[in-house]
This record gives structure tokens, sequence and C-alpha cells, in this order.
């Protein structure tokens, strides 16, 4: 396993473990859930650059656009006659928001009402979706490439920029103000250990067959 993937695993494990610790000693939201929205709007909120950066961003995170970047990564990997990784990547990412979407109507966490929100929404608040959904996409996508990309730095360069992608998609949802920063925590957490995962159920499969197809 890469060791970008790898580190980013760790991470996530070590942030679930204390989002559950906090949650057995406070109650949602978190005191430094108010602390944190508080000071990321008390220092961006006259910046108009930053809302319609965090606006852009944001919507790199959104439905329509995972959907998008889904069914194009998939349409390559299917030129490129990579069946398996195609499968895989398909699978995880259908099934990942399926995944989100239930735990989302399960958890019916209320949005946060702080701050004044910077865009409209519409359903619950945890785990954030957009945290969660670029995280099982972008990473997916870029954990099973390190699988069929021969080059080294290539695998850490589709890697590295995933998580920066993925990172600034979250912290717009806490910038715009209609996520409490553990939402976003909880959905990077979801959408690393899904991309981990699948590039694991994904390596022992092609061991299994003897290859990529």
């Amino acid at each position: 396993m890469p060791p970008l993937l790898t580190g980013a695993g760790i991470a996530a494990v070590a942030i679930t473990v204390a989002l559950l610790l906090g949650l057995m000693a406070d109650r949602w939201p978190f005191a430094i859930d108010r602390w944190l929205m508080l000071a990321v709007r008390g220092q961006v909120g006259g910046v108009g650059w930053v809302r319609n950066a965090a606006v852009n961003l944001t919507a790199l995170g959104s439905v329509t656009v995972l959907t998008v970047v889904t069914i194009a990564a998939v349409g390559l990997l299917l030129v490129q006659r990579l069946w398996l990784t195609a499968l895989a990547t398909a699978a995880a990412c259908w099934s990942g928001g399926w995944a989100v979407t239930l735990v989302k109507n399960e958890v019916s966490r209320p949005r946060p009402t702080l701050v004044p929100h910077w865009v409209d929404v519409h359903n619950a608040s945890f785990p954030s979706g957009h945290a969660a959904g670029s995280a099982l996409v972008y990473l997916t996508i870029a954990a099973l490439a390190t699988q069929v990309l021969r080059d080294a730095a290539a695998r850490r360069y589709v890697l590295a920029l995933a998580i920066l992608l993925v990172g600034a998609i979250g912290i717009s949802r806490v910038v715009l103000g209609v996520h409490w920063p553990s939402d976003v925590l909880a959905g990077w957490c979801f959408g690393t250990l899904w991309a981990l995962a699948w590039w694991k159920a994904t390596a022992a499969a092609r061991q299994s067959i003897g290859g990529e197809r």
C-alpha cells in the first residue's frame, strides 16, 4: 500500500477514535465545533474572495460533479481495458454514496445555525456529504490508480492531489457555515476508510485472478 494512503488511513482511524471519545465525554455540537466555526467565520467573514473560493471548491464535492468524475474515470479505465479497476471504481463510488445517504438519514443531525449559511442546504448534517463523497470518490480513484500506474512519481502525485482536493472541499463546508467541523472530520474518515477498504479488496482480487483481466 502506498505510504501516503497508509498515512491517511492511520489519521482517519485516529480521528474516528477521537470523535467517539469526544461523543462519550460531550454532546453534539462539541464545544470545539462552536469555537472553530466562530473563529473561521470571524477571520474570513468580510473577505469576499474567500466566500467565492469556498463556493467554487464546495461544488467539486457535489453529487453532480462527483458523478461526472466517476463516469469519466470509469470510462477512461474501460478504454484502457482495465476491467477490474473500472468495476471496482464504479462499485466503490456507487455503494459509498448510498452508504453516506443512509447514515445521514439515520443520524439526522440538524445543520448548524451558529453563523449565516452562504449556500442553500436541505438535508441532514452528519456526516458531511461533500467531505465523505469527495473522499470516497477522489481517494478511491487515486488509490486504485496506484495499482495500475507504473511510475512511482505519478502514484504519489495522484494521491497527493486527491488528498489536497478532499481537504479543501471539506474546509469549504465549514467556511460556508453549513457543517460543524466534526461533520467534516467524520466525512473525511468515512471516505478515507472506504477508499482503503476498496484498495485492499481490489488488490486481493487482482492477485487471485493473476492480473487486471
